[in-house]
């Protein structure tokens, strides 16, 4: 996730936040001597380096950024408070001294990937949205991503295989199939249980569909124990075929399993 320039550094940190991503805070609180930048700068520090923000360049910002991706590193939960002096602890020739506290936020996102943009997906992201939860939609056809709603915790991906999409998918993500049809979400779901271990699987669809598709599933070469490994018909068992009340009944199974 790149930067915007845009947004205040706070803005920024709650937008990694959002996106499950780690990241440490990192303020001069204390500015003695020759030190290159006021008390109250702030920078943001990924796993891979800065990320925005600033707090004086140099040999200062250098170690400051190497403290901060330790702590990362280590998965430290303890907010550091350090007093360095430029010339002993930093290797700077003028004198002086610097104040960090530094912060770090290993914030963990529920993650939903929905394959399928269509009817039930439109009426159930607006369900979604409002809720600490970072969504990903793939489909093959644009004009259906276009007709979701821009939101930062909402990525919209066209994709001309779906099935490509789930390898590079983490491990935790609750994923829903709702793609065209029967012969599109077997290849997706096929690829989820035979190279992930997804804490949620669910396929649109009735629960002749569901036998039909774990029949193919094994003829595929999913291993028979985990071929029926998914839920089908999805959602709760509530209301009627509109696609707001299917929204609904998914959104209520998706928070009972989470828990």
């Amino acid at each position: 996730m790149s930067a915007n320039p845009s947004l205040t550094i706070l803005e920024q940190a709650a937008e990694l936040d959002r996106a499950g991503l780690p990241f440490a805070m990192v303020t001069l609180v204390e500015s003695l001597g020759s030190a290159p930048q006021d008390a109250g700068a702030r920078m943001i520090v990924t796993p891979n380096g800065l990320h925005a923000g600033t707090v004086g360049g140099g040999k200062v910002e250098a170690k400051a950024i190497a403290h901060a991706m330790e702590m990362l590193s280590k998965r430290s939960d303890q907010p550091e408070l350090v007093n360095w002096t430029l010339k002993g602890d930093v290797g700077m020739t003028c004198g002086g001294s610097v104040k960090f506290f530094f912060e770090t936020h290993h914030a963990h996102v529920w993650r939903i990937v929905i394959f399928g943009a269509g009817h039930v997906t439109q009426a159930l992201v607006p369900v979604l949205l409002p809720l600490k939860c970072y969504l990903t939609v793939f489909d093959t056809r644009a004009d259906w991503l276009e007709k979701l709603p821009a939101a930062r915790n909402l990525s919209v991906m066209a994709s001309d295989c779906l099935a490509d999409e789930v390898d590079a998918l983490p491990d935790d993500i609750f994923l829903i199939c709702m793609t065209q049809g029967h012969s599109t979400d077997l290849p997706v779901i096929a690829r989820a249980l035979t190279r992930k271990q997804f804490p949620y699987i669910g396929v649109i669809g009735s629960k002749a569909k569901a036998a039909v598709l774990k029949k193919e599933l094994q003829q595929a070469g999913v291993p028979e124990e985990r071929a029926g490994d998914f839920h089908c018909p999805i959602g709760l068992d509530f209301g009627n075929n509109d696609p707001n009340e299917i929204a609904l009944s998914i959104a209520a199974q998706l928070l009972t399993i989470r828990g």
